[in-house]
């Protein structure tokens, strides 16, 4: 964990920079882009937004992750269980592997505890979120509204309570504003223009690895641009391709070892 990181409340001052830094987070994640920045700008203008549990993460001045708060409930028939999500949770890419996100994690859930909050839920990666408690919430009878259970639907009992809470999930109604692409054209225009990849068609989640692009090639090595960063790396032995400069590619950053380069990969945008 870095040192002298800071954990607080987000102020006005704040904002352009934080929604910057989620841009930058989500960009080319999940799809050709991102709409997280209008997520967060969303959720600030928005009646179930919690402020009180939500927090940014400094370091030396920056605004390096952050994470936001939103008042939920699970619905089961005429019983409405009072609950809190979060969305996004995000960590500026070039300093992953800090535990950024696992500090805001810790920082927020002790917050909620304290607040009396009957528990989490959210629909997150099922890989990171069982490490802070979160437990699938089809083994308590959660879903979504068609009643359907995902290994992304996770929650995390607060109070004993909790072990009544069934039904659908529910999150605030101003979260369908975050697929209006007017709105995300307007607030995208604040922020520099990024380079959009489509790795494939339908849904792309990449686990554990990072879309870059091939800088240099000297002999068997390759420095790969991510971001501002120029990261040495080596082919995988799993690698079908030997990229050139200028191609796309999944990689696995090591921040202590050797990085390596997955696949060469196809911008379907540019195709």
């Amino acid at each position: 964990m870095l040192e002298n990181l800071i954990i607080r409340p987000e102020t006005p001052a704040d904002w352009h920079e934080t929604e910057h830094m989620v841009m930058r987070s989500f960009y080319n994640k999940y799809k050709p882009g991102c709409n997280e920045h209008l997520m967060v700008r969303v959720i600030r203008q928005s009646p179930d937004y919690l402020p009180a549990l939500s927090r940014v993460a400094e370091w030396e001045g920056r605004i390096v992750g952050a994470v936001y708060y939103t008042r939920a409930r699970v619905v089961d028939g005429d019983t409405a269980h009072e609950v809190v999500t979060f969305g996004p949770l995000a960590v500026e890419p070039t300093m992953e592997g800090h535990d950024i996100g696992g500090a805001l994690m810790r920082s927020t859930i002790a917050l909620a505890r304290d607040a009396g909050v009957l528990g989490i839920v959210i629909a997150g990666e099922p890989y990171y979120y069982p490490r802070f408690g979160f437990e699938r919430c089809a083994e308590h009878g959660i879903t979504d509204a068609q009643g359907n259970v995902y290994d992304a639907y996770m929650c995390l009992p607060l109070r004993s309570g909790f072990s009544a809470v069934k039904g659908i999930l529910t999150e605030s109604a101003d979260f369908e504003k975050i697929d209006d692409p007017d709105l995300l054209r307007e607030i995208s225009r604040e922020f520099p223009a990024y380079r959009k990849v489509k790795v494939q068609e339908g849904f792309l989640q990449i686990h554990g690895q990072h879309l870059g692009v091939v800088e240099e090639v000297q002999g068997d090595g390759y420095r790969v641009r991510y971001w501002e960063l120029l990261i040495p790396a080596k082919l995988a032995d799993t690698a079908e391709e030997k990229p050139a400069p200028g191609s796309d590619v999944l990689f696995i950053w090591n921040r202590r070892g050797e990085s390596k380069i997955t696949k060469v990969i196809r911008n379907l945008l540019e195709a």
